[in-house]
C-alpha cells in the first residue's frame, strides 16, 4: 500500500510539476508515514495501536433500557482495557448498514449490534461474517439461523409469564369475571412477540386454575408513547371495569398513567379501585412506582449481565473458540413484597439514584 501511494504521488508530480516537486511530495510522503506508519492490511490498526477495538452499533436509544445497555457495554469495554467506536443509527436501518459497513472497514475486533428489528440485520450480519469479524446482537435476536453471530437476550417468554401470573395472583381477591388489558409492542421485533405470547401463556394458565380474566383489549403500540396513550384512552371508555394492565414495555407506563389518571383510576395497591398493573423491562420510572405502590409488579432484564456476555462473547470468538449461538439472560420478576430484597439487582434502581 505504501509503495502505491509512492507512485501515486509520483504521478502527480509529473503532471503537475509547477505545484508540486517530486522531492517535496517525496519529503511529505516519508513524513506523513514515519509519524503515522503503514496500515497493516489484515487488521486496519497502527502499529503501535494494540488494544482490542469494539465497535457498538444501537439502532435508538429511544428508551431508559438502551442508553443503559450502551452505557453497560462501554463500561465493560473499559474494564478489560478496550477502545469503543460508538454508532447510533436513529431508526434508519439503512443507515445502521452503513455504520457497520464503516466499522468492517476499520477492521475492528468485533461488533456489537442493536438492529432495528430480526429482518433488517441480515446484510449487516453477512458482511461481518465475509469480513471474519465476531459480531453479537445485544437483547435483540437475528431471524438468520444460516449466518454466524451470537445473540444476548432476555427470556421475553418466561418473564412475561412470571410477571402477569403474579398479576393473576392479586387478581384472585377480585370479584371475578375481570376484565384486562395488554399493551403490545411492535410485532416486527421478536421480543415483543414472545413477551405477547407469554402474557397469553399466563392468562390460559390462570383460566385452567379457574380463575376468570378477560382481555377486553390488546392495545398496538409499535412502542410508541402518542399511539400507546391513545389506545388506553380507548379502551378504557370501551371498557371502564378494567381492572388488569400488562405493558410490553415500561417506557409505556407514563402513558398508561396519564390514561388511568383522566379516568380517575390511577390508585395504589391496596386501594379497593387499584387497577393492577405490570411491566417489562426494570426500567427507573417501574422503580418508582414500584416504591410509590402503585405497580404491582414487573419482569427485569439484567442489562449488567446482557454487557458483560456480549462482550465476553466477542473476546472468545475472537480467540477461535465456539460460543452458543443463544446467551439466555433468565432476568428476575420484582413486586412489591420483593421490593427490598431485589431493588439493588435492578437496573433502573441503579438509574434512579
Amino acid at each position: 500500500m505504501c509503495h502505491r501511494m509512492l507512485l501515486f504521488f509520483d504521478s502527480i508530480a509529473v503532471e503537475e510539476p509547477r505545484v508540486l516537486t517530486r522531492a517535496t511530495l517525496f519529503a511529505f510522503c516519508c513524513s506523513w508515514f514515519f509519524a503515522v506508519g503503514c496500515n497493516d492490511s489484515k487488521s486496519g490498526k497502527l502499529p503501535n495501536q494494540t488494544k482490542p477495538v469494539i465497535g457498538v452499533a444501537f439502532e435508538t436509544l429511544q428508551t431508559e433500557f438502551w442508553v443503559a445497555g450502551f452505557s453497560a457495554i462501554k463500561d465493560e469495554c473499559e474494564k478489560r482495557g478496550f477502545t469503543v467506536v460508538e454508532s447510533v443509527a436513529d431508526g434508519d436501518a439503512n443507515r445502521q448498514l452503513q455504520q457497520v459497513k464503516n466499522l468492517i472497514t476499520r477492521r475492528v475486533d468485533g461488533i456489537i449490534l442493536v438492529p432495528k428489528d430480526a429482518k433488517s440485520c441480515g446484510p449487516m450480519i453477512r458482511a461481518a461474517n465475509t469480513a471474519k469479524i465476531p459480531i453479537v446482537l445485544f437483547n435483540r435476536p437475528a431471524d438468520f439461523p444460516d449466518l454466524e453471530s451470537v445473540a444476548v437476550v432476555a427470556d421475553n417468554f418466561s418473564l412475561s409469564e412470571k410477571t402477569t401470573m403474579y398479576l393473576v395472583d392479586q387478581v384472585k381477591a377480585l370479584p371475578q369475571p375481570v376484565q384486562a388489558m395488554v399493551l403490545l409492542g411492535d410485532l416486527s421485533d421478536s421480543n415483543a412477540i414472545q413477551r405477547r405470547d407469554g402474557f397469553e401463556a399466563a392468562i390460559k394458565s390462570a383460566k385452567e386454575q379457574g380463575v376468570s380474566i378477560d382481555v377486553v383489549a390488546r392495545v398496538p403500540t409499535d412502542w410508541n408513547q402518542e399511539k400507546a396513550q391513545s389506545g388506553v384512552v380507548n379502551a378504557l371508555q370501551a371498557n371502564p371495569e378494567i381492572r388488569m394492565i400488562f405493558t410490553s414495555s415500561d417506557f409505556l407506563l407514563p402513558s398508561i398513567v396519564s390514561a388511568l389518571r383522566s379516568a380517575g383510576k390511577y390508585h395504589k395497591t391496596g386501594h379497593a379501585e387499584h387497577v393492577i398493573l405490570g411491566g417489562f423491562d426494570g426500567d427507573a420510572t417501574a422503580y418508582k412506582m414500584l416504591q410509590e405502590g402503585y405497580l404491582d409488579a414487573t419482569g427485569v432484564q439484567d442489562v449488567y449481565f446482557e454487557a458483560e456476555q456480549s462482550v465476553e462473547a466477542i473476546v472468545v470468538l475472537q480467540a477461535g473458540k465456539k460460543v452458543a449461538k443463544t446467551i439466555q439472560d433468565p432476568g428476575f420478576v420484582i413486586d412489591q413484597k420483593r421490593l427490598d430484597e431485589l431493588k439493588s439487582q435492578m437496573w433502573g434502581a441503579r438509574l434512579a439514584k
